[in-house]
Parts: structure tokens; sequence; C-alpha cells
């Protein structure tokens, strides 16, 4: 087995993934910029900028040119950002697009860093951004992958290198990669699904790097498998985003294996990290689950990844399948000889923990621009008062506007919640409804078979209570038999049948087998209980019972006698009132769309930088397209105030002719009712579900104690069978002496250990015995050793079960809680010491051949207590 301390990922260290820069073709910036200068702002301006624009084209030159062997990775990490700063000052100030007012010379043209064939062209600044942007992430992706990660230094920089690559792409997804998009020349690779399949990938390379300094440094099992999970939830991510659209056809085939392997292969190195912490706490059976998972894992992976995954890559994969299996074969014996547990399916076993240790590191400062000295005297500080001028206002029309909508809208629903509007038309069309959650607990009280399916689950009590009644009469049947059998042959032999007798051999067992009988009897005892309680309230539980539930709900009935039959035309005004309004909440929602959408495309700043007039002229004008929009909002509140009023002095008139009043007591007095049989539902539920855990309890623990007492009978048939060939020996004149006692034999208690004699080196013994060779001598039946459990490479501790306790008897109380807290009864323990050689039987997890402090149980014949603990004592006696 591999030591812990080991891992796969070693064998990987150099198979991670770096991305190369995109390219591009020589671009004047110069030029264009300048006469724009010129243009809008004068030549003096231009010759004050004349710092700025060589600046800005030696960064771009030096973008052009790419990266040179003679760059080192972290100059050319600075020199990218620096250029992306220096973009976002130009895009502020200069307007670059096909218009004929913009810069409309200047194209951008970048080509894929993975189809290097494609090229996409645009005329604005958003390509430009977007692909220096992902220039950035691919230097730190280069840097990771430059580090050496034999040390744990060398990890923590290549860890802190990916960090950054996927905050450069999470930056470009969140902020540029939409704007770069549009048009019809994109560039699948500044894409937002793609960059954000990078990001993941990125996360990925980092996390590993973590796991592996988590391996060096000999953590548990249990951090190793949660950090091991997060990595292959990672790469499992961006396999995902690679075989959607548009990525799947875009990417070499190498990237989907080397990504779908990786995936494999750190979800089989979690399952193995977990089964050894499983090991450790001697949980076989979903240690082999999780063992069978990541053999499959690994398996499936193999069979279905694409052909050109690193050779490196699929060695570790086969060294951790052998790996897994090995450790699988020897789990499996242990359960088979030992253990004997149910190995739960995949399907059922909950997802493996994860924890990550590493997220996107944020560029927001690194590539802020805003204390950006470039081209910062191109606009005039009146220009940005004034842009920030003109904001504050749009945001206060906002605000004000944004405020009427809401308080209307929330008076609105006061106000028709005050006239229980419209619920009582509802009722009066026999659509009744409830509380949210008070019809979710009624649904979930059907979903459950609702109080009809309460009979099923008290028969279901009845079967279990009558199983464990018969597997308890068979039990007490064994042992009375062959007590019966011990004394007929003490009977018939007198004083030559020596052995003891079995009344003190089975003194435990018994004394188990009338407290499990004594729990019963309290256990059928609640049982009626909780039959008298179902009979006593299934007419308060009927009502659950009503499919929908708002049939067992009361209706709004027209009255009996009408002078004047006017109640259609009540009813219908009323309606259409209703409808009027819910208009004028919708116009509403409209409205504040409108109005954040018109804030969210009102860009000023193009026009106060070429503005020559006003401001405050400028101001007036782009404020007025709000005006329609206001008016509208206060026409709406003010339709709506009217509207509620004449709903008013309606609905008073509804229910002066419906007798409302009548209907809502009714309607709260059904509301209390079904209030009140979820909960005794809910109590005799819960009462039900106590008593099957109990029987199930029960029942594995009277067949535990069952096969210790048929282990017992057949060592005492042949303790039996060799007595009476000694006896009829010793009759027929071929016995023999010696200083031994006669016989040879003596019999332990139920659960006493085997007590070898120490022989007395100071007397003289004569063997005198005759040996018969048809009738060999049985020697003292020696339980059967069990193998020392090799333990796995993390632990060599063998499993050992946890011991069988009784479970307790359940009974429903006359008042208060139905679940009283748990009283834990001290057993005082039992002392079986009768110094006889052992008999077979009891080889199970009672007995090992290396015992360990505080982990094995008590023998099994050792008085437990009668319940198990945290269990509630509703079934205690």
């Amino acid at each position: 087995m591999a030591s812990p301390s080991s891992s796969t990922a070693a064998a990987t260290t150099n198979i991670m993934l770096a991305i190369y820069e995109k390219r591009t073709n020589s671009l004047d910036l110069y030029r264009p910029l300048r006469n724009y200068i010129v243009i809008n702002y004068g030549e003096r301006e231009a010759q004050n900028l004349e710092d700025d624009l060589q600046t800005l084209k030696e960064l771009r030159t030096d973008i052009e040119r790419g990266p040179t062997p003679a760059d080192s990775l972290p100059a050319r990490r600075d020199l990218l950002q620096k250029y992306y700063r220096a973009l976002c000052a130009v895009e502020s100030r200069f307007p670059i697009s096909p218009d004929k007012d913009h810069i409309n010379t200047v194209t951008f043209t970048w080509f894929d860093a993975f189809k290097n064939k494609q090229k996409a062209a645009q005329q604005n600044i958003h390509l430009e951004k977007a692909a220096v942007l992902f220039n950035l992430g691919a230097v730190h992706s280069q840097m990771g992958l430059s580090f050496d990660r034999s040390g744990v230094d060398g990890r923590k920089q290549a860890s802190h290198a990916f960090i950054a690559a996927a905050g450069a792409f999470a930056f470009l997804r969140d902020n540029v990669a939409m704007k770069a998009s549009m048009g019809s020349s994109a560039s699948v690779d500044v894409s937002v699904e793609c960059v954000g399949m990078l990001e993941r990938l990125m996360l990925a390379q980092a996390q590993e790097c973590v796991f592996e300094n988590t391996i060096a440094k000999g953590n548990t099992p249990g951090v190793c498998a949660k950090i091991s999970r997060q990595v292959g939830l990672y790469y499992e991510e961006g396999l995902a985003a690679l075989n959607v659209a548009p990525l799947n056809q875009h990417f070499d085939k190498n990237w989907l294996a080397h990504v779908q392997l990786k995936a494999a292969l750190f979800y089989a190195e979690a399952c193995y990290r977990y089964s050894l912490e499983l090991h450790e706490k001697e949980e076989i059976a979903e240690e082999i689950a999780r063992l069978k998972s990541g053999v499959a894992a690994l398996t499936e992976a193999k069979k279905s990844c694409p052909r050109g995954a690193a050779q490196q890559l699929l060695d570790a994969m086969t060294k951790l399948e052998s790996t897994l299996n090995r450790n699988l074969e020897r789990a499996v014996k242990e359960n088979e000889r030992v253990y004997l547990m149910r190995v739960p399916t995949a399907s059922s076993l909950p997802p493996l923990p994860a924890f990550s240790l590493v997220k996107p590191m944020p560029m927001n400062e690194v590539l802020d621009a805003s204390k950006e000295k470039m081209f910062v005297r191109l606009v005039p500080d009146s220009s940005a008062k004034s842009l920030s001028r003109y904001t504050e206002m749009v945001d206060d029309i906002i605000r004000m506007q944004a405020e009427k909508l809401q308080q209307a809208s929330e008076l609105a629903r006061v106000r028709l919640k005050e006239m229980d509007l419209p619920d009582s038309i509802l009722a009066l069309e026999g659509n009744s409804t409830l509380s949210t959650d008070l019809k979710e607990d009624v649904e979930a009280v059907q979903v459950c078979g609702g109080p009809a399916g309460l009979e099923g689950e008290l028969q279901q009590l009845k079967d279990l209570r009558r199983v464990d009644q018969e597997l308890l009469v068979q039990t007490e049947e064994l042992l009375q038999k062959e007590a019966t059998e011990d004394a007929q042959f003490r009977s018939q032999f007198g004083t030559r049948w020596t052995r003891p007798q079995s009344s003190t051999l089975t003194k435990n067992l018994l004394d188990r087998l009338n407290r499990f009988a004594a729990n019963l009897k309290q256990a059928a005892e609640s049982d009626g209980r909780i039959e008298r309680s179902v009979r006593d309230h299934s007419a308060l539980m009927s009502i659950l019972d009503h499919r929908p539930i708002e049939s067992a709900l009361p209706s709004l009935s027209r009255p009996i006698m009408s002078l004047d039959a006017n109640e259609d035309a009540v009813v219908g005004a009323l309606k259409q009132s209703l409808r009027q309004l819910e208009t004028l909440g919708a116009q509403r929602a409209g409205l504040e769309d409108m109005l954040k959408e018109m804030k969210r495309k009102d860009d000023i700043l193009p026009k106060l930088m070429t503005l020559t007039g006003s401001h405050e002229d400028l101001y007036r004008k782009e404020i007025a397209k709000y005006d329609h929009i206001c008016q509208e909002i206060a026409q709406n509140v003010e339709g709506q105030e009217q509207l509620l009023m004449h709903i008013q002095v309606q609905n008073d008139n509804f229910a002066a002719v419906f007798n409302l009043e009548d209907f809502k007591a009714s309607r709260e007095k059904s509301y209390k009712q079904i209030e009140a049989a979820i909960a005794k539902y809910r109590e005799i539920k819960e009462n039900i579900n106590e008593g099957l855990k109990f029987y199930v309890t029960l029942q594995d623990a009277i067949t535990n104690i069952k096969q210790q007492c048929s282990d017992f009978v057949m060592t005492r048939n042949i303790q039996c069978r060799e007595m009476i060939e000694d006896v009829q020996r010793h009759i027929a004149g071929l016995s023999f002496q010696d200083n031994k006692s006669t016989g040879g034999y003596s019999y332990p208690a139920a659960g006493q250990a085997h007590q070898t004699p120490r022989p007395n080196s100071q007397q003289h013994t004569e063997p005198v015995h005759v040996s018969n060779p048809s009738h060999p001598p049985t020697p003292p039946y020696q339980p059967q050793q069990q193998p020392t459990m090799a333990g796995y490479a993390q632990s060599p501790s063998p499993y050992v079960s946890p011991p069988q306790q009784v479970p307790p008897p359940y009974h429903v109380p006359a008042s208060g809680s139905p679940y009283p807290p748990p009283q834990h009864q001290q057993q005082p323990p039992v002392t079986l010491e009768y110094g006889q050689p052992a008999y077979p039987g009891w080889r199970g997890p009672y007995y090992n051949a290396a015992p360990q402090p505080g982990s094995m149980p008590r023998p099994p014949y050792t008085v437990q207590p009668p319940y198990p603990p945290n269990q509630s004592g509703y079934y205690r006696q």
C-alpha cells in the first residue's frame, strides 16, 4: 500500500498547462490621436501631450514585438499592466469608432491564441483591452510553470502565479469580454465562455500546488482528501466548458484529454485519501464503496478521453489505480471474514467533502487607472466637475421617482390586505386559499400518506414486534433444550458428570433475554397507546385527507334572500376595479425599468468634452429627457389613489351583501383546525418512526445473541460427547488417573476467556492415559485465531466493530413532550471467573489477535446498557 505521505500528484509535477500570448499587427496610435487633439483642443495642447503620445507609442511597439528570450516574465507582466492602464486613459478621452466625428482610422487586429490563423479586427478599444488582459493572464500562467515545484517554496510561488492568472481572466470576463465580443469580428479566446474556462483551469493548478504542499507536510488523509477533491472540481468545471459551444470545436484534443484525465485523477485521489480516513474510523463498508468509485472513475476516463494525453499523466493514473485496487482487495477480504457489512452503492454515497484554498486574485487595484497621469491634462477640471454635477442631478431624479413607485406599490398592498382582497372574491368563486407556509405543511403530510397512511405504519409496528418476539422465543428454546439434556445426563451419570451446570454458564445470556422480553412488553404497551391516539384523533386529522386541502375550507355563499338581486353587479364592479389596480401596478414596474435603462445609456461625456456653449443649457436639455417618465409616474400614483378610494366603497357594499364577517370567522376556525391536525399528525408520526427504529435495532440485538447462544450450544454438545466417552471408559475399566482433575475439562461461563493452568514444576506427575486409536481424544476447542489484519499504509490497526447495544423500550408520556431526554442507566459489570478452558464460538469482532486499548468492545455476555446512547427514551422501560 502506498504511503500517505506519497502522492500520485508528485508524478505529475511538470504536467501543467501554460497559455501563450495573443499576437497582433503593427498599429500607429500616435498620428490619429495627435490629430484628434489638434482638431478638438488645439496644437498647443498636442505639444503639451507629446510625451504621453510618445509613451503610448512605445508601449504599443513593445506589445507588438511580443516576448523575447531576453525579456523576463515579470518585466513582461509589468509592461502589460502599464499598457492596460494607458488604454483606460485613452478610452475616456479619445472616442475610437467608425463614426465620422470620432477617431475612425484606427483598427485593432489580434490573432486567436489557440487558432493562430484566425484573427479579429475592430474599430474600438475594447478588443485591444481584452487582448492585453488575456496576455496578462497568459504571462502569469507561464510564470507559474517556470517555478521549481519540487520544493515547498517553489510550489507556493507557482500557486500564487496561477492565482494571479485566474484573477486576470476573471477581470477580463467581468469587465471587458462582453464588449469585445460585440460586432461582426470577434475572437473566441477572449469570449466570456473561454476566459471563464481558463479561470477554472488556473484555479485548479493553483489548488494542485497547494495539494502537493499538503502531502509534503504530512497532513491527515481527511484534509488531503478535501483539498484533492476541490482540485478535481475545478478541473471538472473547466471540462464542462470545453465540451460545449463555442469551445468544443476550438481547442486541440490534447487540451480536452489533459483536463479530463486530471479531473478523474484527482477525484480518484480524493477517494483514496478519504478511504484512508474511513479505515482509521473502521467504516469498512463505505471505504470499499469509495475505493470502487475511484477505480471506476479512472477506468472510465481512460476509455472515453481522446488521445494526446502526456504519458507521464497516464503513468500516474495507472499507479493510483493499482494502489486503489490493492486496498480494495484487502478491504473486501476483511469485510468478508470479519465485518460482514453491507457495502452501499456509489449512487447512495454523499458527495466527497471539498475545501478550496485558492481564489482569483483581485486585479482592480493593479489595473486601476484612476491615478494614471497619462493624458491627465486633456480633460479640463471644469468638464469633469460638470459631468459629476450632471450625474448627481440624474441620480436625484431617479431616486425620487423610484421612491414614489415603491411607496405606491406598498400602499396598494396594505390597503388590499386590510380589505381582505382578493381573497374574499376567490372564496366566493370556491377558490379559497391558504397561507404558503400552511399549504406546504399540509402537502408534506399528504406526501407521507396522510392520516390514512398511519394504519399501515401501525401494522408495520405489529409485524416487527411479532418478528422480535419469535426470535426471542427461538433463542430461549435453544438454551432450554441444552439445559434439559445436561440435566438428563447429570441424572444418569451422577457424580461422574463433572462439568458445570448450564444454568451457571448461561446466567448472563438469560438475563439479557429477560431484559429483551421486558423491553418488548413495554414496547407493546406504547404501541397500544399510539393506536388509541390515532383512533381518538382520527376525526381531527381527517381534514388533512382533503385533496386539495382548499376544498376543506368554507366558501363564501350568496345570501339566501335578496331584495334587489344585485349581487352579481356588486361582484362584477369590484372585480373590474381590482383588474384596473393590477394594470396600474404593472405600469409602475415598467416605468421603473425605463428609468434605469435611460440612466444606463445616459453618457454626456463626449458632449461635455466637445461643448463650446453653456453647461447649464446642456443640463436642461439632457434632463428634459426624463420629464415624460416623471409625468407618467405622477399620473399613475394619482390614478391609484382615486381607484383605491373607489374600491373601498365597493368592498364595503360587498361585505354587507355577503355577510363577510361570519365567513372570516368560519375560515379562521378552519385554519386553526388544520394547524391542530398537522401538529397531532406529526406527533403520532414521530412516535411511530421511533417505534420502527426501536424494533429494527432490537431485532439486530436479538439476532446477535441468538448466534451467541447457538455457538454456546454447539460447544456444549461437542464437550458432552467427549465426556460421555470418558465416563464410558471409566466404567469399562479403561480409565486412567493422574494428578489432574477428572475428565480434564472445565467449562467457562459464557463469554469467559480461556485460562491456561500454570504447571507446577515441583509436582511429579506420571501420565497414565491409555490412547484409544479408534477414538482419539478431542482437545478443548480453541477459537480459530483471526489473522492479523494487514493495515493500509496509513494505519496498521485492525477494524473493530462497535458493540451491539440493546434498544430502549418506548412509551408515550401522559403529558408534555413524547420524547424525554436520554437517561443512561449504569449497569454493574458482571464478573465471570470460572477458571475453565474456553469453548468454541464468538469469534467475530469481539475477539481480535491484537487488541487495541480503547477500541475493543465489551465481551459478548457482559451486561450491556438497555438502550443505545443518543436514542430517545420513548421506548425506555
